[in-house]
């Protein structure tokens, strides 16, 4: 973990591609998440200000329809103490559903969608997303105010969070 991040992101575990390169989000899901964030790769991977901490440091396996949840338990015994190690994160993004239900609970809405509508009840300290993956790119589509009205938000915190 980086003392010096400003900019954390918790998502749920890597994914295949992702744990074969031994590096995180570096795949369809990573280049889609910096562009929502408005950083270059290096930026992302060489930069001592943001830090990405999963709720799982492996990959889980292949479900019906996508990855596997990441195992119970995992983020539990960790977390706590990982975030103990980054005193200067300003801006925590939440990606995807299990990232949101970890972090927020009962106090997400009653679905992915709305929660991250109404992303601005969760300022300053988390800002949930959508997972970025390929398989929820119908979900964008269904959903235009997402790329006009949350990712142009995002990429300003962003911009706040890294100067």
């Amino acid at each position: 973990m980086l003392p010096s991040a400003t900019i954390l992101v918790i998502s749920q575990a890597p994914g295949r591609i992702a744990q074969q390169a031994k590096t995180y989000f570096n795949d369809a899901s990573g280049d889609r998440l910096r562009d929502w964030m408005g950083v270059t790769r290096d930026q992302f991977y060489q930069s001592d200000r943001i830090a990405v901490m999963p709720l799982d440091f492996y990959y889980p396996g292949k479900g019906k329809s996508g990855d596997l949840p990441p195992r119970k338990g995992f983020a539990e015994k960790w977390h706590d103490p990982l975030l103990a190690m980054m005193p200067q994160v300003q801006l925590t993004l939440l990606v995807g559903q299990y990232a949101i239900k970890a972090y927020l609970g009962n106090k997400r809405y009653k679905t992915l969608t709305e929660t991250v509508r109404h992303y601005p009840d969760y300022l300053p300290d988390y800002f949930p997303l959508v997972h970025p993956s390929p398989l929820n790119y119908g979900w964008q589509k269904k959903n235009p105010w997402f790329q006009t009205d949350v990712v142009p938000e995002l990429q300003k915190r962003v911009q706040i969070a890294l100067s």
